[in-house]
């Protein structure tokens, strides 16, 4: 049986938390470098240590039913995370970030990705609270989203990052230098103030933040509603998003069937949205707004399965798929970075 998790654990986890998040960035403030791979992996390797050991403390506080929603919760924002990525390695080929400032961009991304995923659950947390009916639209857009991402693979198209409105403006309007100046977002070139590339890239990270904001908040309110457990996997799987970005590196492009596993996972959390929607059912136009009881609810230990044989059959068949095959393509696009220090400020 579960047990109320208290006020004063919510509250001292949550202070622990974001002071780690904000030491590990300041750590990159202070030192910006290209982490070596042991580097990385050590980093990684803490912060899931650190999960599934906070996991383990809900348990003996809370009880089984809030650790495993922590533990679903967890994996399935980690696993949107990794796929985050795939877009952050983009964006830093397409506007050629230098290889050691790409620490403090992650930085900003993680930020703000904090920021809008707090502002989101905040919002979600209301909204569900007064109308639990809006497990119908949470479920129809994980569905929406699913089917999207299964589509857009099967195009077999090269993934690239598109330039939304946003930026394109900045183009035309900002007066933008050509080269980067560190991390300086303004620069002084023969007595002119300048904006750098790098607030192009700034509002291209936090685009792409805003973007998987709306796909992950709903997706973790399927798992659950507590709205500390719903804060604290998105803090989790943001933890060591940086080092997981130059431990996967190049293995990347391997993940080729990781976005059908993504795919299955949100589909499955939209059909246990909708379900439960229907079980607890209040619309007067739907059965009189009574609840439909022959919808089943999908217990907690089905949707840790779920995710875990997705994201496990994903991985696997990925790495099968492309053994001895591996891409050289984050590479060339590091050197790239590394020998060229500027970008087109327009077409």
């Amino acid at each position: 049986m579960a047990l109320e998790l208290p006020p004063w654990f919510e509250i001292t986890s949550l202070v622990a938390m974001i002071v780690l998040i904000v030491v590990d960035l300041l750590i990159v403030a202070r030192r910006p470098h290209v982490p070596s791979t042991k580097e990385s992996a050590l980093w990684v390797s803490f912060y899931v240590a650190l999960a599934l050991a906070f996991g383990g403390v809900i348990w003996a506080v809370g009880g089984a039913t809030p650790a495993a929603e922590f533990y679903t919760g967890w994996l399935m924002e980690y696993s949107l995370s990794v796929d985050n990525l795939f877009i952050f390695i983009i964006i830093m080929a397409r506007f050629a970030v230098p290889r050691e400032q790409q620490q403090r961009v992650l930085m900003v991304g993680i930020i703000m990705a904090l920021v809008f995923r707090a502002a989101f659950i905040l919002a979600g947390a209301a909204i569900i609270e007064r109308f639990t009916a809006v497990f119908y639209l949470f479920g129809a857009f994980l569905l929406y989203t699913a089917i999207k991402l299964v589509i857009d693979e099967l195009k077999e198209e090269e993934e690239d990052f598109k330039e939304n409105a946003l930026i394109r403006t900045l183009r035309r309007v900002l007066p933008l230098d050509h080269h980067y100046d560190g991390a300086k977002l303004r620069t002084v070139v023969d007595g002119k103030k300048l904006f750098t590339p790098m607030i192009v890239v700034f509002v291209a990270i936090g685009s792409t933040d805003l973007m998987f904001a709306l796909d992950s908040i709903p997706a973790i309110f399927g798992v659950t509603t507590d709205p500390f457990l719903v804060f604290a996997t998105n803090l989790f799987a943001l933890m060591g998003l940086r080092q997981l970005y130059f431990l996967l590196g190049g293995l990347m492009d391997r993940l080729v069937y990781l976005p059908y596993a993504l795919a299955a996972i949100l589909a499955f959390i939209g059909v246990k949205m909708v379900l439960e929607a229907l079980h607890t059912n209040t619309l007067p136009f739907l059965n009189d707004g009574h609840g439909f009881h022959w919808a089943p609810e999908v217990p907690i230990w089905l949707s840790l399965t779920v995710i875990i044989a997705s994201l496990t059959i994903g991985t696997v068949a990925s790495l099968l798929s492309t053994r001895g095959g591996a891409t050289a393509h984050l590479k060339s696009d590091e050197k790239a970075s590394d020998k060229k220090a500027e970008v087109t400020t327009g077409d």
